[in-house]
C-alpha cells in the first residue's frame, strides 16, 4: 500500500505542474497588468502615475519574463512561501490558512449528511420497486436535484425569515455546532442527496440479482441482514467513488452558499480574488484544489479494498 501511494504521489507531480503551468500562462497573458488594473480601481489619479505603477511591478517581480516568474513561484512554493497577495500585501498561506478549514468542515458535514441520508433512502426504495414509497423517494430526489443552490439559499433564508420573524437570519460562521450551520449544510446536500439517492438504488436493484442474494434467502437469512451484509457491501464501492467526487464539488463549487450565508471560505475568497486580479490568491486555492482532487481519489482508492476485497486481488494481478 505504501509503495503503491508513493508512486500516485510521483505520477502527480507532473500533472500539478501542468495546472499550474495553465493557471499561471492564464493569470499571465489574460486580463493585463494586475497592479494596473488594482490601481485603475482606486480613487484619485493614483491610476496616472505610470512610473509608481512601474516601481511597484518591478518590486513585486512581474515585470520578468513568463519562464522566470513560473520558475520562480515553483521555487517559492517548494520551501512553503505562496506569496503575498497583491491587492492587501498579507500572506497568501494565512489567507488560506483562515478560509479553508471553514470550506472543509462545511463540505466534510453535508457528505457525511449526504451518506447518512442518501444511502438508506436508495436502499429503501430500490427494496420496494415500483411502489408509492419507491415513488415518494425518486419523486423528491428528482425535486431537490431540480433546485440549485443559489436559488435554494436565498428562498430558504426568506422562508426562514417569514416563517419564524423573531428568528436570528443564519449569517456568518461560529463552528459545526453552530445552529447556523444547518440552512447552509441542507443548500449544501440538496443535490448530492438526489444523486446518491439515484446511485444507490439503481446499484441495489442489479445486486438483487446476483446469485448469492438469492442463496442468501433461500437459506433463510433475514431480510435486514441480507439487506446490510450482502447488497450493501458491494454497493458502497461505486457510492464511495461518487461521495468522492461530492466532496471536490461542494469544496470548489460552494462560492453561491458562502457568499449567502456569509462564509468566510474559500469560495468568499475567490470571489474577492477575482474581483481584485489578485493573482496569488488565485493560484494559491487552484493548487489547493488540485491536491484536494487527487487527495480524495486516492482515498477512494485506498478504501476500495475494504469495501470490496476482490478490488485488490484485481490490483495484485496486475
Amino acid at each position: 500500500m505504501l509503495r503503491y501511494i508513493t508512486t500516485r504521489f510521483l505520477v502527480w507531480i507532473p500533472s500539478v505542474l501542468l495546472v499550474m503551468l495553465g493557471v499561471y500562462a492564464l493569470a499571465y497573458y489574460g486580463a493585463g497588468d494586475p497592479i494596473k488594473l488594482i490601481f485603475l480601481r482606486a480613487p484619485g489619479d493614483v491610476a496616472y502615475n505610470p512610473e509608481r505603477i512601474e516601481a511597484i511591478r518591478e518590486s513585486a517581480g512581474l515585470n520578468r519574463p513568463f519562464l522566470i516568474q513560473f520558475g520562480s513561484y515553483i521555487w517559492n512554493l517548494l520551501h512553503g512561501n505562496f506569496g503575498n497577495s497583491l491587492s492587501s500585501g498579507r500572506s497568501v498561506w494565512a489567507m488560506i490558512s483562515a478560509a479553508a478549514p471553514v470550506s472543509f468542515k462545511l463540505a466534510l458535514c453535508s457528505v457525511i449528511l449526504t451518506a447518512v441520508v442518501a444511502i438508506p433512502l436508495g436502499l429503501i426504495a430500490a427494496l420496494n420497486q415500483n411502489t408509492r414509497t419507491d415513488y415518494a423517494i425518486l419523486g423528491s430526489a428528482l425535486f431537490l436535484w431540480a433546485i440549485p443552490a443559489y436559488v435554494a439559499g436565498p428562498m430558504l433564508m426568506v422562508l426562514l425569515i417569514m416563517i419564524l420573524p423573531g428568528s436570528a437570519v443564519p449569517y456568518g460562521w461560529g463552528g459545526v455546532f453552530d445552529v447556523r450551520i444547518l440552512l447552509p449544510l441542507f443548500v449544501l446536500s440538496f443535490q448530492p442527496i438526489a444523486l446518491i439517492v439515484r446511485q444507490t438504488r439503481a446499484a441495489v436493484i442489479e445486486v438483487l440479482s446476483e446469485d448469492f442474494v438469492r442463496t442468501a434467502r433461500a437459506k433463510g437469512v433475514p431480510e435486514v441482514i441480507v439487506a446490510l451484509r450482502h447488497i450493501l457491501r458491494p454497493v458502497l464501492t461505486p457510492v464511495v467513488t461518487q461521495l468522492g467526487l461530492i466532496m471536490i464539488t461542494i469544496v470548489n463549487g460552494a462560492i453561491f452558499v458562502e457568499l449567502v450565508f456569509g462564509l468566510p471560505g474559500l469560495g468568499r475568497l475567490t470571489v474577492q480574488a477575482l474581483i481584485n486580479t489578485d493573482y496569488p490568491v488565485i493560484l494559491a486555492i487552484t493548487l489547493i484544489g488540485s491536491f484536494l482532487v487527487m487527495i480524495s481519489n486516492l482515498l477512494v482508492d485506498v478504501l476500495y479494498p475494504l469495501l470490496d476485497p476482490r478490488a485488490n486481488d484485481t490490483r495484485r494481478s496486475r
